[in-house]
């Protein structure tokens, strides 16, 4: 039987991290995933020599830890960064605004931005900054904030329902995967605050320049190979025992895995089933909120904008993935238009969300009625993050010790941060933290780190959303 120190279940992004990170400083790592790739939620697939993500992922430049992991991963060049946070926001309308940052000190550098929304009565938009106010002075981590909607804490900070579905909405959906009348005020407040509001430029935004199975997938594989991690894809863990020594994974072929410390980097689900009875709370009570993603290949180009936000519009995001794709510029356009708290689109065939896509587009684009639809694909993730409602906190596990020898580790744990890249990498660290101090003795290694010997050193959660 194969015997390592730390045997880490789940290649998605809390995974990679761990097992970097506890490769980095000595330890002998074996990487189990079911999958027969990496990068777990994050993936791309090829379709008629074109490449598609399943989901559109972004970043902001707060998410330190994130980039510090693709750092770790030598893919700091597949990514990009604004140098000013600018969003582009439009209607069927035709009218648009554009939320951007000005070089000045926190919060002042959105002010002009929200006086000048015109998707808001100047009423309305006279209202942001105190509310903007009241949310600074929120402090995420307090319990309290969870046992509130952040759609109640706007109304009883006299925001109206349209200033919450075409401002606060247009944040709070693709951040927290929930409207604001659904989320958790604790993790809004955590979005908005370190977001937006705490630093000038934390809100910056980020994306990947190549498909994910390069930008994850491929570039971990590498990383972990260099690292020396034994990766095994393709196999599904089947059982978990406590044995001499630590414990003893059984796969469904009847092979055996022994490893002084395991790290469970699965969704709740699995890691309930895994896991002793009584070690996490009651994860099922976190339910999922899904994503769907309708990505369009078009004769020609629509837009300049390499991304921009729709209200009134059955789009919410839109983001130009051509280069990305493998489509040449000169010849056409592909199109990403993301849908967050997607429960009305999951059950829709991929036909009807085309249609209903395209014809949002054209309301918002004059030039797309001109152009013909070479392809489509639809991608839907039913369980993409955890349902983030007042109440869930207590249904996530801090990431990383839950039993001797065990951790968990997951965007789903709690982590202070909504199912997000950034929440993922960050329980990957801790969850390594801890199972390193349970390896007695265990030498360091002189290896180069992205990180210091604490996983979340200099990673303040104040201080940084997909």
């Amino acid at each position: 039987m194969k015997r390592v120190d730390v045997a880490v279940v789940g290649g998605g992004l809390a995974g990679l991290a761990g097992a970097l990170w506890l490769a980095d400083r000595g330890a002998r790592v074996a990487l189990v995933e079911k999958r027969r790739r990496l990068g777990g939620l994050t993936w791309s697939f090829e379709r008629e020599g074109r490449w598609f993500d399943n989901g559109q992922h972004v970043f902001l430049r707060c998410c330190h830890a994130y980039r510090g992991f693709l750092a770790r991963i030598g893919a700091v060049g597949d990514v990009v960064v604004q140098d000013r946070l600018r969003v582009p926001v439009l209607s069927p309308s035709g009218r648009r605004a554009v939320i951007a940052r000005d070089r000045l000190p926190a919060p002042a550098h959105l002010a002009r931005a929200l006086l000048g929304y015109r998707h808001l009565s100047v009423a309305d938009r006279l209202r942001l900054g105190p509310a903007a106010w009241a949310l600074l002075r929120l402090d995420p981590e307090d319990p309290a904030l969870d046992r509130e909607s952040f759609g109640a804490w706007l109304a009883r900070h006299h925001q109206r329902p349209q200033a919450v579905t075409e401002l606060w909405d247009l944040i709070v959906r693709p951040t927290v995967n929930l409207p604001a009348e659904e989320a958790s005020l604790a993790m809004a407040a955590r979005v908005f605050r370190t977001g937006l509001l705490d630093q000038a430029d934390a809100g910056d935004i980020g994306w990947a320049s190549v498909p994910l199975g390069d930008l994850h997938g491929r570039r971990a594989a590498t990383a972990l190979q260099q690292a020396g991690v034994e990766v095994s894809l393709g196999g599904a863990v089947a059982g978990l025992e406590r044995a001499r020594g630590g414990w003893q994974l059984g796969f469904a072929d009847g092979s055996l895995l022994a490893a002084e410390a395991v790290v469970l980097a699965v969704p709740p689900g699995p890691a309930a089933a895994l896991a002793p009875a009584g070690s996490l709370p009651a994860v099922e009570r976190l339910g999922a909120s899904p994503i769907v993603d309708v990505q369009l290949v078009l004769d020609r180009r629509v837009t300049e904008e390499p991304f921009f936000g729709a209200v009134g519009s059955p789009v919410q995001f839109v983001f130009d993935r051509t280069r990305a794709a493998g489509v040449d510029p000169g010849a056409g356009q592909v199109l990403a238009v993301s849908l967050s708290a997607a429960d009305d689109w999951v059950g829709r065939r991929p036909e009807a969300c085309v249609a209903e896509v395209r014809g949002g587009l054209e309301a918002l684009i004059p030039r797309m009625a001109r152009a013909r639809v070479l392809d489509a694909v639809v991608t839907k993730e039913q369980q993409a993050t955890i349902r983030a409602r007042p109440g869930t906190a207590a249904a996530r596990p801090h990431p990383g010790l839950v039993a001797p020898g065990l951790a968990v580790a997951g965007a789903w744990c709690q982590t202070g941060w909504p199912s997000t890249m950034e929440g993922a990498v960050r329980s990957g660290w801790e969850a390594a933290g801890q199972v390193l101090a349970t390896l007695a003795g265990r030498a360091r290694s002189s290896r180069p780190s992205s990180v210091d010997a604490d996983p979340l050193v200099g990673v303040s959660s104040q201080e940084e959303v997909r």
